[in-house]
């Protein structure tokens, strides 16, 4: 028997800065072990569980992720979402929930993932933008990112943009758009700098994928890499990285994109 027949899907934002990623690790502040205690708070219990749609890396952020929350009781969401918004902490805000539909499985439902990457260049900006902005060096040429960023789309073998774990035996993963440009988003403060945003739509990304292919832009950008060198990387079996990471605190899961029907 169910032990935790109630199941519901919920909707997320969080800054990922003070956080050592989304799952739970010992030792070390996490996304999910935050959000299990204010949830243990709200319901006054601990005959529940977390499962998140995604895990994002240490010190990314999301502006639309989402868990699915499985208790024992059942929930009246509204007041639920309300008291446990209370418990968080201000860098962490549950949007809102419904009832999980029926056969709904949280992770195997995820049909594509939009990631945006948030950078500037030019003179070093005040420090305080960069709890959430990565800074790509003095000079860059952004006409060359954004034709080359194109590159990426398709199906491709991504074993020379990622960090290759020790299970990993398949590299190919198909994105289905790529997109460079000058965006303002709209909670950050008016700047007296540019702002530019790499999004990437996809079925899946490997481990650090975007912040290597994020930073292999920036060498064709600088100069460091051209673009049939870029090109060839995506057929090539080296193992070692075409690329270094860019800083995870630019990265932003941006929309979890799940079947018709159920979200």
């Amino acid at each position: 028997m169910n032990s935790r027949p109630n199941s519901y899907v919920f909707r997320i934002q969080y800054l990922g800065l003070r956080y050592h990623g989304w799952q739970v690790q010992k030792g070390v502040k996490t996304v999910q072990g935050v959000l299990e205690r204010a949830v243990r708070y709200s319901l006054g219990e601990n005959d529940f569980s977390i499962l998140g749609a995604n895990r994002t890396d240490s010190g990314v952020s999301s502006l639309d992720g989402a868990f699915g929350l499985y208790t024992k009781h059942p929930l009246e969401i509204s007041t639920f979402v309300k008291k446990v918004n209370e418990n968080l902490p201000s860098d962490i805000r549950v949007l809102g929930g419904i009832i999980a539909p029926g056969n709904f499985n949280i992770i195997q439902d995820v049909v594509r993932k939009r990631y945006v990457y948030y950078f500037t260049y030019g003179n070093k900006p005040h420090p305080f933008f960069m709890g959430y902005l990565a800074y790509a060096g003095f000079n860059l040429d952004v006409g060359k990112v954004i034709k080359t960023a194109k590159i990426f789309e398709g199906k491709h073998d991504f074993r020379r943009f990622c960090t290759q774990g020790k299970h990993i035996e398949d590299f190919e993963r198909e994105i289905t758009q790529v997109q460079v440009e000058e965006e303002h988003p709209p909670w950050c403060p008016k700047t007296d700098f540019p702002i530019f945003t790499a999004r990437f739509e996809g079925t899946g990304f490997l481990m650090h994928q975007i912040r290597r292919m994020v930073y292999a832009l920036w060498m064709v950008g600088r100069g460091e890499l051209d673009e049939a060198a870029l090109r060839n990387a995506l057929s090539d079996t080296q193992k070692s990285p075409i690329s270094p990471k860019a800083p995870p605190q630019g990265l932003v899961l941006e929309r979890l994109i799940f079947k018709e029907g159920f979200l």
